[in-house]
């Protein structure tokens, strides 16, 4: 089971007189526009589009039948049909679920924030320093060994969260409740699957 959605922002919900920390996501509806075949395209796989483009000078005629903002694909995990439609019906209260999407992103940042470094010690004469990550080289072999952890861009990767829990469904407005942080801004895009 697989379902594209955007986040929309985190909140709260009370269980049991527990609150427990939820992201509402818009899941779905996605449509089913194209079947990839072993025969055909040497893998087996299902093409589904997310976020329709209704306007019609903003579709594009190369992309005939297949207008939608997001296409992902998924391998198959049931037999599906060309045009089928696919929504938040398909998961339910308490199921566990695997969130893919691209991370916040912090821009430049030093190694203190990006790598957890401890930098200087405050004391003893040390003057502007104390969030320098220190010495990056070693006697043998006079140069900075491959994979050196410093400062650069950080954030804005494809994160996978595992094991998160579907707290609600609200089938009519296509929202699901999920325990939990996911990743990125609201308005990212999200592929939801459903954990074996």
């Amino acid at each position: 089971m697989f379902i594209l959605g955007k986040k929309i922002s985190m909140t709260r919900v009370f269980k049991d007189g527990e609150s427990i920390p939820v992201t509402l996501v818009m899941a779905g509806p996605c449509k089913v526009l194209q079947i990839k075949s072993l025969e055909k395209d040497g893998y087996e796989a299902v093409q589904v589009g997310f976020g329709e483009i209704t306007k019609e000078k903003l579709q594009k005629k190369p992309a005939k039948g297949k207008h939608f903002k997001h296409i992902r694909e998924f391998s198959l995990d049931k037999e599906y049909k060309l045009g089928d439609t696919i929504d938040v019906s398909i998961f339910q209260e308490g199921d566990l679920i695997k969130i893919s999407g691209i991370s916040k992103g912090k821009g430049f940042q030093g190694g203190v924030k990006r790598w957890g470094f401890s930098g200087a010690d405050a004391t003893h004469g040390t003057k502007h320093n104390e969030r320098k990550i220190g010495s990056i080289g070693s006697a043998y072999p006079q140069r900075v060994i491959k994979g050196r952890k410093m400062p650069g861009r950080m954030g804005s990767d494809r994160t996978t969260i595992k094991n998160l829990k579907v707290i609600s469904v609200d089938s009519e407005k296509n929202i699901i409740a999920i325990k939990g942080a996911v990743p990125g801004r609201r308005g990212t895009l999200l592929e939801i699957k459903a954990q074996n």
